[in-house]
């Protein structure tokens, strides 16, 4: 697997506002059995021109940190803490209203499944023609014009015929295309990308993820793609951030990651993806157990009950995010890292799920 990062269309200068701060952020969601510790303590920034990929399995908190980060989750079941800076701006307290001033026109979302985020029974070029209408307030001949650029600019062919169609009349891909060109619409600075290719075959999952790439450049957009597989950002993230549990367990530039890791996590994540070199039905290396309770989530590390490599003290003490002595670009929340001269050699096998 390669691991080339994507080129960033303009060097951020040195000591330059990050374009989004998150400090600490933390969301909890009420339930019959308790607080759903979903995201705790994550702190992380992010410049123009730069994509973040967040990685962890289902469960992991990922796509609930991109719901805090723009102030979708549901506020009557919610608890929030932290902070959220956006262009030097605090967007942690905004209202509803103030925070659709900001959806579209500074800050989009690529959902993972156009079907639902899609209107099944209006036009695709209703649905592009409806926030340039409201943020950029053009008239229904400049809002026609301007989606029929945003899906040739996507790659849709016959973009003119495209705009009476309904979702439901186009591909997978050509959905999730309509779906990118909304969120393009209004031409905001920070793109969220949630689980972008997962319903798509691999052939249009790459071109998706091609798409997005020269969409940043060409825009100059912030982008954070969240994803469950670390082979889908090897290629498209300047850095990784891994999510286990709600928290940040392991966060670096791509290169560094992939040729450095200090997480069992991180590695089990790397093992279970197919490979094509790999003989026709060979077994996947899925990760063993299943990810924590989120409601009563184990003492020490969370990753402990399946990590190999687990110590008794990862059962007992909850490692902080520590920055490596050897790169401060490289942090990773483990008492006993691969690699590291205390490390033992993995008392069980990798069990299957």
């Amino acid at each position: 697997m390669t691991t080339t990062t994507p080129e960033a269309a303009v060097p951020n200068p040195p000591g330059s506002t990050p374009l989004l701060e998150v400090r600490d952020l933390v969301t909890h969601f009420r339930s019959p059995r308790g607080l759903v510790q979903a995201v705790n303590g994550v702190s992380f920034s992010l410049q123009r021109g730069r994509t973040l990929g967040i990685v962890g399995e289902s469960g992991s908190g990922k796509s609930v940190l991109s719901r805090s980060i723009m102030g979708l989750n549901p506020r009557s079941t919610s608890i929030r803490s932290g902070q959220v800076v956006f262009e030097g701006r605090d967007i942690s307290d905004l209202d509803d209203s103030a925070f659709r001033e900001l959806w579209g026109k500074q800050m989009s979302m690529v959902f993972q499944d156009p079907m639902t985020s899609l209107n099944p029974v209006m036009r695709v070029g209703r649905q592009i023609t409806e926030s340039l209408r409201h943020h950029l307030d053009m008239d229904r001949d400049q809002a026609k014009q301007t989606a029929i650029e945003l899906l040739r600019a996507v790659r849709i062919p016959e973009p003119e015929r495209r705009l009476r169609a309904y979702p439901h009349e186009m591909s997978g891909g050509m959905r999730q295309r309509v779906v990118i060109a909304i969120a393009l619409a209004c031409g905001p600075k920070l793109l969220m990308a949630d689980e972008p290719t997962t319903a798509l075959d691999v052939t249009v999952q790459a071109q998706v993820l091609d798409l997005l790439d020269e969409q940043r450049r060409d825009r100059f957009m912030g982008m954070i793609l969240v994803t469950h597989d670390l082979g889908v950002v090897a290629n498209h993230a300047d850095e990784i951030a891994v999510m286990y549990a709600g928290r940040i367990v392991e966060k670096a530039p791509t290169s560094v990651l992939f040729h450095h890791m200090k997480m069992p996590y991180t590695q089990a994540l790397l093992r279970a993806i197919p490979r094509i070199e790999m003989p026709s039905h060979t077994r996947l290396d899925a990760i063993g157990g299943r990810p924590p309770d989120l409601v009563n989530p184990p003492a020490g590390c969370a990753f402990s009950p399946r990590c190999p490599y687990a110590q008794e003290r990862c059962f007992v003490d909850a490692p902080a995010l520590q920055v490596d002595p050897a790169d401060p670009s490289h942090s990773f929340a483990c008492h006993f890292p691969l690699e590291s001269p205390d490390q033992v050699p993995p008392a069980k096998p990798m069990e299957v799920a």
